[in-house]
Formats: C-alpha cells, structure tokens, sequence
C-alpha cells in the first residue's frame, strides 16, 4: 500500500493550505460572531477549483476525487469549520449524487454551474420527525402531468439559505424519490434559521415546498429510487465530515502546542510538564490514526470499492476523536481557552456538530454492527 500523495495531491493540499491560511482564517472568528456565510470565501474557493472537485473535468470541473476532496475539506475545515462543512455539501452531497445518478441532460445543465461555484448546492432529506430514521420522511412528491408537485417541509438544511439548487427527497406513490429543485421555483422558501452552538457561519435552515412544480426533467435517477441514491450519497458524505473532524483537530493539536511552548507556569514553559505532553502525545497519534481512515475509506469509494462500513468507521473516530481534542485544547488553555480570546473555544463549539449530522454516533454504530452481522 502506498501512503504518499501523489505530487498532484501534495500540490492540491499546499494550495488548500495556502487558501485557508490566508482567506479563510482571517475572518473565521468575525463570521462565527456575527452568523454570516463564506460567500466571499466560497467565490474565491471556486476560483481555485474547490466547488468542483468531484465533477469530470468534460464539465468544468477539477475532477480530484473524494480523497482529493478530503485534503481541502481537512485544510479548510483546521481554518474554519463552517467553511469545511459548506465546501463538502456542496460538492458530495450535491454534486456528488448529480455525477452518479443524472442524466446527461441534468449533468449538462447544473454540473458546470455547481463547478464554477455560480450555483451553491444543498441537500434536503431530513425532516422534523425524520432524521436519523430518515425513510419515515412525508414531504410529497404528488405526479402533475409529465412533472410532479412537490409538498411539505425540510429540516436542517445545511446552506439552505444560500443555495441555488437543492436535491429534495420527497415521497411519491412508488416511493421515495429524488429531485432536483431550483430555489427559485414557486412555492420554495425558507423558514426557519437555526441558531446554533457552533458552526455559525454556516446557516443551517428550514425550506418549505408549497406546491412546487418540477418537470419530469428534475427527478434524479427512477422513481422510487431516493433511499438507494440518499444513502449512498450519505457515505460520501460521512467520509466528508470526517474530513472536517480532522482539520477541527489539527487546529486543535497546533494551537495547544503554540500555547504549550508560549505560556509558562512554576518558571517553566507549559509544555515540559509531562501531564501536558501525554495530552499532546495521544492527540497527535489518535490524529494520525484517523486520517489514514478516513483516507482509506476515501480510497475505496473512488475506486468503486464497498466503503459503507469503513466510511462509517472513519466519520465515527474522526468525529469522536474532534470532540476529545477540543476538550483536552480547552483544557490545556486553563482559563484563557473558556474566553474568546483564543479560538479553541470555537473549536469547542464546531466540533459537537461532527458527531450528529451525516448520522450520528449510535447510527454509524448501527451500520458497522449490521455489515459486521451481516
């Protein structure tokens, strides 16, 4: 097995670095203050070929794969988490199930727009009484000639507010199914806006489908099809979160060591106290750990490789490992690291996130245990 990136991939991730370092960093804390979305990061993320990483290039878009997306994600996501989360659904929660499931007409009309970051993707299968239990979903999908009109309400919809185009699971009379839904369409409109822990300069929304009209040119992939297209979607998607958690901890495990060397306690740099170390020591090997994880199970699914277990293994330990880290990141900071005077408490706050959406702990529980059962 080879573990090193090819130079495309190293090259891919000095620039995400590079990008996150100098764009998104600097207004990370102003956005989580004041809730407001990386529309201006996501434009300039685009420009760098970051919206498109999982569209062929035919379509205008980089093509880099989903391990490609799982270095930017990481790099973004160490940055601002916010900006990680809206970078891996807009790309593997939307145009991800568009790549495998359109049609060429669909693939030619939304692809090159989703690449080029002109259309902003967004996804909808939860519901107030269907999230974790996601087939107990009653949004309708009611057929109106050749297309059909869509009913109900969506909940938590990450980048809901923002996005141009949303893929909407609705029940038909044949069963669940996908669409593609423009949010300019009549009857859309979004409701409520969550206020959130963490993640604030993501929104996360309700939309409301009041008699939606779609063509028949809208439905992804057959009638009846949504779960198989949903959950399929979900493992690229929990390989994505994955990803986010890895860059949450990184940043966690750099600003404990910046602050471990800087500060000192007793006449002596923080860091040379061995109950410090072991903290540092264990983060950084859990980290190393879970990368190659998620890495592998990134792996798998490009090369069209069974991944359900393992992208649920890797989301489960990259998500629980962010939220031990943050926690340990606050505490090595004593009391400066529960102000907002640094930004672990951020971290703190992004990081609890990682282990509900995409399915939560005890669901990735459930799929390891039934592939292990079989």
């Amino acid at each position: 097995m080879d573990f090193q990136f090819t130079e495309e991939q190293q090259l891919i991730r000095q620039m995400a670095r590079d990008f996150a370092q100098a764009v998104v960093a600097p207004t990370a804390g102003e956005r989580d203050r004041e809730h407001r979305f990386p529309v201006e990061e996501f434009r300039q993320a685009a420009e760098l070929g970051f919206a498109g990483m999982l569209v062929p290039e035919k379509y205008g878009g980089s093509e880099l794969g989903t391990l490609g997306q799982c270095i930017v994600v990481e790099e973004i996501s160490a940055a601002c988490a916010s900006m990680g989360v809206t970078i891996s659904v807009h790309n593997g929660l939307c145009s991800g199930p568009l790549v495998r499931f359109g049609t060429d007409e669909q693939k030619q009309k939304w692809l090159p727009k989703l690449a080029s970051g002109e259309v902003l993707g967004a996804y909808a299968l939860s519901e107030a009484n269907a999230g974790s239990d996601a087939a107990a979903l009653t949004c309708k999908a009611t057929p109106d000639g050749d297309g059909w009109v869509l009913n109900g309400a969506k909940l938590w919809i990450t980048s809901g507010s923002h996005a141009n185009m949303i893929i909407v699971f609705a029940r038909a009379p044949e069963g669940i199914s996908a669409f593609l839904v423009d949010t300019k369409s009549e009857g859309f409109s979004v409701g409520k806006v969550e206020e959130k822990v963490g993640i604030r300069s993501s929104s996360t929304v309700e939309i409301m489908l009041d008699k939606v009209k779609v063509g028949a040119e809208c439905l992804l992939g057959d009638v009846g099809q949504g779960l198989k297209i949903a959950f399929n979607t979900l493992d690229g998607g929990r390989i994505g979160i994955a990803a986010q958690a890895l860059g949450i901890t990184q940043a966690c495990l750099d600003a404990s060591i910046k602050y471990a060397n800087e500060r000192e306690q007793f006449g002596r740099p923080l860091g040379s106290f061995q109950a410090i170390q072991w903290k540092l020591a264990q983060m950084s090997s859990e980290l190393e750990a879970a990368r190659l994880l998620t890495h592998k199970a990134a792996f798998l699914r490009d090369a069209g490789e069974p991944h359900t277990r393992i992208a649920a293994q890797a989301k489960l330990i990259a998500s629980t490992l962010s939220n031990r880290s943050a926690d340990e990141a606050v505490q090595i900071h004593g009391g400066a690291g529960y102000t907002t005077e640094f930004p672990v408490e951020r971290y703190f706050r992004d990081a609890r996130i990682t282990e509900i959406y995409e399915g939560t702990t005890e669901v990735q529980n459930i799929v390891i245990a039934r592939d292990l059962l079989g």
